[in-house]
């Protein structure tokens, strides 16, 4: 097989760059913070253009500066920014910023859902007068929207899943495990750009690309009998594929989420080889029915909480209101989730959230339904809310594979 050369992978443009930090400006301005220490991976490579160590402060009025640990060289030829200093520890940081503005920031803020606990009393000492507040809030709501340049990238990665999903359709037979499913269609993706490591904010979490779930797999419950059950490799390791078997003629709920160039993609489809039994046929179609409904229900200004409320209201007129997004008793309170630079990401689609869905919002919504100890059945795509409503970001089509 012919392997596509990867997409020409581009630096950040800088007028993305100084977009995102003055939007952030503007929050702080309103807040009344003086300034932010940005130091977790994924929001300096957002607002400074380079994952490299370092640190970014962001002022409330005038230019960042981006400190730099190592690797210097790269950090200056990735990031546009004008103000880039080298460093040899983060202890250097206060002094280097009492010669660039005369003074440090009273009031400073730092990404408290991520900093580990000791990292934070590390700042606490080396800023003893400031005071410290929580940033990530401002930082979050700067990232919820994105822009043209933003949503170009995601279509990349979407036409990178597309061809996978392509991919498993071709290759899926019985006899081959879960597991071994999962890293053929991985491995193809890598081929293909897929960086392997799906980025999540949440310490507890972890991302997975190999989502396999074949009949009873995906109605699993509680502990498994034995690590060959399926949902999950391991009890260590109890999430994505396992090593049950695929069979024929039975349901395949396939979850696969992948990363190119730093934007995610997050999608859910169902395959079957030979055929589909028609209880599983009809659950799937009804995952379709309100993915369909989906996308014609959001409009702009729409509260989060009742798009899920839709949701609920359609999965029981369809006659799923016990088995959607779980089985009785431990349903979850969500539909989706927001998408970007982080697998999950602000808004939440959920049930009490008040979040508005505003134009350049992405997130996937994944209506699914769990039938214990016999399949699990759904659909998961990309979103983009438009100016008008809302459009499909994902380009895998939204059907049911037959194999």
């Amino acid at each position: 097989m012919t392997i596509p050369p990867l997409p020409r992978i581009t630096p950040i443009p800088s007028t993305e760059i100084s977009r995102r930090w003055s939007r952030l400006q503007k929050t702080f301005q309103k807040w009344g913070v003086d300034g932010a220490l940005i130091v977790q991976r994924v929001d300096l490579l957002y607002f400074s253009g380079t994952a490299q160590d370092g640190a970014l402060y962001v002022p409330s009025h005038g230019e960042p500066v981006l400190f730099i640990k190592r690797y210097f060289p790269r950090a200056r030829k990735e990031s546009p920014l004008s103000q880039i200093v080298p460093i040899d520890s983060f202890r250097d940081i206060p002094g280097c910023l009492r010669d660039h503005f005369g003074t440090l920031p009273r009031t400073l803020g730092l990404e408290y859902d991520v900093m580990p606990v000791a990292e934070f009393h590390f700042f606490k000492k080396i800023f003893p007068s400031q005071k410290l507040v929580d940033a990530s809030a401002s930082i979050l709501d700067v990232r919820k929207t994105k822009s043209p340049w933003d949503i170009q990238q995601m279509e990349h990665t979407a036409e990178m899943s597309c061809l996978t999903f392509d991919y498993m359709r071709r290759i899926l037979k019985p006899g081959l495990s879960e597991m071994g499913f999962a890293g053929l269609f991985e491995n193809f993706a890598r081929d293909r750009g897929h960086a392997g490591n799906l980025r999540v904010r949440n310490y507890r979490t972890e991302g997975y690309s190999w989502h396999v779930l074949s009949g009873r797999s995906g109605g699993m419950t509680g502990v498994l009998d034995s690590p060959a059950s399926g949902q999950g490799s391991s009890y260590a390791f109890p999430c994505g594929a396992g090593n049950k078997t695929i069979r024929a003629e039975e349901p395949i709920m396939v979850d696969f989420a992948s990363v190119l160039n730093g934007f995610h993609m997050d999608e859910t489809r169902m395959f079957a080889i030979g055929h589909m039994p028609q209880k599983a046929l009809q659950a799937a179609r009804a995952a379709m029915a309100i993915h369909q409904e989906l996308l014609e229900a959001i409009k702009p200004g729409m509260c989060a909480h009742d798009l899920f409320s839709h949701t609920l209201h359609m999965a029981g007129s369809l006659g799923y209101k016990e088995s959607y997004l779980g089985i009785p008793g431990h349903q979850v309170s969500f539909i989706g989730h927001g998408i970007g630079y982080e697998l999950i990401e602000p808004p939440i689609i959920a049930q009490g959230k008040e979040d508005l869905l505003l134009p350049g919002m992405t997130f996937a919504l994944e209506p699914k339904f769990v039938f214990e100890d016999a399949f699990s059945a759904g659909m998961e795509s990309v979103f983009l809310v438009t100016d008008t409503g809302a459009r499909l970001i994902s380009q895998t089509p939204p059907e049911i594979f037959i194999c």
